[in-house]
């Protein structure tokens, strides 16, 4: 039996306080992080993180899509735009493109369609869309913008022609052949 304490007696008044205070530190330190990671979803407005830009789809600029021209075929105009991001196996004659562009800075959102139509014989039948097909003065004109140039080589004897020295086995190769394999 410990000295001043009997079966029946009760709990000393300061150890009853020691319970009271221990539950109280924590409570509070409960309210404290809840108020914490509450403040974390607040973010003041001078603060600006950092957004990506983001990119979606088939990049179609209006030099690509003036090179269109009715009667090509599928393997052409897959060729000129790349492959279709909706190719529908039940709607074998349409080839949707889709471009969206969001910037990360500003939030701006910009969208492009174009859908092509092919007959029966797999030939560009029409195109609808909000990139536009070429008119008949941008394909005379883009004849225009294009030419060959021929650029040939140098004949040895020409100044400023270097010479290069002549291939042989390389370091490696040389190492090897050394080494004897």
């Amino acid at each position: 039996m410990i000295q001043g304490f009997t079966a029946d007696s009760k709990i000393p008044e300061n150890r009853m306080s020691y319970s009271f205070h221990s539950r109280l530190l924590r409570l509070s330190a409960i309210a404290a992080l809840s108020a914490a990671l509450g403040a974390c979803s607040y973010k003041p407005s001078f603060i600006r993180e950092y957004k990506i830009d983001v990119q979606q789809g088939n990049v179609l600029r209006q030099d690509m899509v003036a090179q269109l021209k009715p009667g090509q075929t599928k393997d052409q105009v897959r060729f000129l735009l790349g492959t279709p991001l909706i190719a529908d196996i039940f709607h074998q004659q349409r080839w949707d493109y889709v471009y969206r562009f969001k910037s990360g800075k500003t939030g701006e959102v910009e969208s492009r369609r174009l859908t092509l139509f092919f007959d029966a014989d797999n030939r560009l039948q029409r195109v609808e869309g909000d990139v536009e097909a070429a008119s008949e003065e941008d394909l005379a004109m883009s004849g225009a913008r294009t030419r060959v140039v021929d650029l040939g080589s140098l004949p040895p004897d020409a100044p400023g022609a270097e010479k290069l020295p002549p291939e042989g086995p390389g370091f490696f190769r040389s190492l090897w052949r050394t080494i004897g394999f």
